[in-house]
């Protein structure tokens, strides 16, 4: 399809600008793992679940039984309730052809959704995932979460952004570093027990970082967990966390991916 091909040639230019970068990350991870006495894997898979190949994941959350999800892809963008054990999607707000959904949080009972360079957002009711409200913000929208106060935002550089859920405005700002250098490509994010964790765009890396100090303590490697046989041309990289209330595991797909993983952190 050729709307299909020229996404992916947006895509593949989001790739190379910061290829470079995810190439030294890989060997920061390696460190940073050692440093923190991190083991090869340090993870253990607890149960998987199947995941629409669809999907282009960019915001991930659980909430009350429902997986809430944000998918990517121009003319593709969604906000989902989705069915964690089925994979079955129960209900879905599409975004206009011309966004391109990024991160998502929940805060309020409403469901807070960003795009990726169209410098807006969208704020939703969860029941009926109708369209409530709107805000803007300044350069591109990549991840989101809460810490059940202010919306925390990530947008490919190292800097994270809190924001009044009210007004949308900034109250704070943070930059993320790992041994003193600044960490960019902070992608999906997910606030778990007072510190964050964050994706790596293309990488199979996870960050925990602190949000006292924007420190990363500790690199979670997730290299292979999803099996090469499941694998397909289409298949891109790891993308999304969420926190799974009842057991206290999280979580975890990629973009097109064909399952979702709930993994415990050892």
């Amino acid at each position: 399809m050729p709307q299909r091909a020229s996404n992916r040639r947006t895509y593949r230019t989001r790739v190379s600008r910061f290829g470079a970068i995810h190439r030294a990350v890989a060997v920061l991870g390696a460190a940073g793992s050692l440093a923190c006495g991190a083991t090869p894997r340090d993870y253990d898979v607890v149960a998987d679940f199947p995941h629409d190949t669809s999907a282009y994941t960019q915001g991930l959350l659980w909430h009350e039984g429902w997986l809430y999800e944000s998918t990517g892809r121009y003319g593709h963008s969604e906000l989902r309730r989705v069915e964690l054990s089925s994979g079955t999607v129960a209900a879905r707000h599409a975004l206009p052809a011309g966004r391109f959904g990024e991160g998502l949080a929940l805060l309020d009972e409403k469901l807070f959704q960003l795009t990726w360079q169209s410098q807006v957002g969208y704020v939703y009711d969860l029941a009926t995932l109708a369209l409530v409200d709107s805000f803007t913000y300044e350069g591109e929208g990549w991840g989101l979460t809460t810490d059940g106060t202010h919306l925390i935002m990530s947008n490919g550089t190292a800097m994270l952004r809190f924001l009044d859920p009210d007004g949308f405005r900034v109250v704070r700002e943070m930059r993320v570093t790992d041994n003193g250098s600044p960490l960019t490509s902070l992608n999906e994010l997910e606030y778990v027990n007072g510190e964050l964790l964050a994706n790596i765009y293309q990488s199979d890396w996870i960050v925990r970082v602190s949000l006292e100090t924007g420190h990363v303590l500790q690199w979670i490697d997730l290299i292979d967990l999803l099996p090469r046989r499941l694998r397909a041309p289409a298949t891109d990289v790891l993308n999304g966390i969420a926190l799974h209330q009842p057991t206290g595991n999280l979580l975890v797909t990629g973009k097109l991916w064909p399952r979702v993983y709930e993994i415990r952190l050892r």
